[in-house]
This record gives C-alpha cells, sequence and structure tokens, in this order.
C-alpha cells in the first residue's frame, strides 16, 4: 500500500473520530441532567399542632388538666397497664410492682419486687408530679429501667390516669389546685385594663368644664 493510500486510510479514521466527538458534545448537551444552584432538595414539613389539637396553642397546666381529669377514663387507659401490674389492694406483683398506694408510696419500696437498678437509685416517693413525667417517658426520667413502655404523650390522657393512680388508696392524696387564670383573660373584652371609668358629666350650660 502506497502513502496515498494510508492518508486516505488515516483522514478517514481522522473523520470519523470528529463525527463520534461530535455527536458526544451534542447529545451531552441535550441528555446532561440540570443541576440545582443549591444541592439538595426542599421538603415541605407540616405544621404540627399541640397535643390538644390547636396551633401554637399555650401548654395548660398539669394541675388545671387535673381539675378537669376523669377517672373512668384513666381506669379505661391503664388496661394498657395490666399484663405488667396489678391495681387491687393486696395484688401481687407481675412483671412490675403492684400499683394500689402508689401516689406518695417511696420509689422502689414495694415489698419483694426486684427493681432495676435504675429504679433504686432514685429516692423519696412518688408525688403526682413524677408519676406525670414518668409517665410521659419513662426511659427518660429513669434511664435503665426495664419497664418497656414508650409513655402516653398526651397530658389530658396522662391526666387521666394520674387521677385513676390516685384513687387507689383507702385516703387519695389531695390533687394540686388548679393555677389561677390571668385577670386580663378573665375581664370582659373592652376591659382588660380593668373597669371602665365612668363618664364625665357634662357641664351646666355657659359654665366652662373644670379641670380634672
Amino acid at each position: 500500500m502506497d502513502s496515498h493510500e494510508i492518508n486516505k486510510v488515516l483522514g478517514a479514521l481522522l473523520g470519523t473520530c470528529l463525527v463520534l466527538l461530535s455527536l458526544n458534545i451534542t447529545a451531552g448537551a441535550l441528555f446532561s441532567p440540570h443541576k440545582p444552584a443549591k444541592p439538595g432538595y426542599d421538603i415541605v414539613v407540616p405544621e404540627h399542632a399541640t397535643e390538644e389539637g390547636k396551633p401554637g396553642e399555650p401548654e395548660v397546666p398539669f394541675a388545671n388538666l387535673l381539675a378537669s381529669a376523669d377517672v373512668k377514663k384513666g381506669e379505661n387507659s391503664g388496661k394498657k397497664c395490666v399484663a405488667c401490674h396489678t391495681f387491687q389492694k393486696g395484688g401481687a406483683a407481675l412483671v412490675g410492682p403492684n400499683l394500689w398506694g402508689i401516689v406518695n408510696r417511696q420509689k422502689a419500696s414495694f415489698p419483694g419486687f426486684n427493681y432495676s437498678a435504675g429504679m433504686k437509685s432514685k429516692t423519696g416517693n412518688w408525688t403526682i408530679d413524677d408519676l406525670n413525667i414518668y409517665l410521659q417517658n419513662p426511659k427518660a426520667m429513669v434511664p435503665g429501667t426495664a419497664m418497656n413502655f414508650p409513655g402516653i404523650p398526651k397530658a389530658t390522657e396522662r391526666a387521666d390516669v394520674v387521677v385513676f393512680l390516685n384513687s387507689l388508696a383507702d385516703n387519695p392524696a389531695p390533687l394540686p389546685k388548679a393555677a389561677a387564670a390571668p385577670a386580663a383573660a378573665l375581664a370582659p373584652a373592652g376591659q382588660a385594663g380593668g373597669a371602665p371609668k365612668p363618664p364625665t358629666p357634662a357641664p351646666p350650660a355657659g359654665q366652662a368644664p373644670r379641670p380634672h
């Protein structure tokens, strides 16, 4: 093969390479994905309502919830605990201790029950506030507790359960008094600043008003 033929073959190969390169560049321009200026994508997070269902509603003091709590509802909610606890006076311990008289009972003190190390480290008595905190998230209040219960996130349900537990006694403990509502909230509309001032009587005809 002479040099002329070799040049023709090399020219054809070079032309083919140029055509393929052009096609590759064109395809890349047409089909390359669009890269956003900022990586990632937006996730729309719905606004979470409060546990009572109204966004932005102020938290109600637990004492106020106790004042309107229902013992029967608490007893019904307490049925989820019957696999581990007994509630009647003189009842035996199961997976957990008997809960009769739990309010104001010393922590980790039920006779013969083998408490976890975390519970044994707790001192003092079971107050109503302690029970509220514990029922909301047992493992947060007592790390290492053997109680495999996720807790009751809804405050109104916890209030029902606490008044039910408080009723499990010969002499139930007095419930905390509900907090008084702010005076401004109790005043009728237009009277938030207190009682309205009486109108100033008009002066007699021809007499200039006297300064107050």
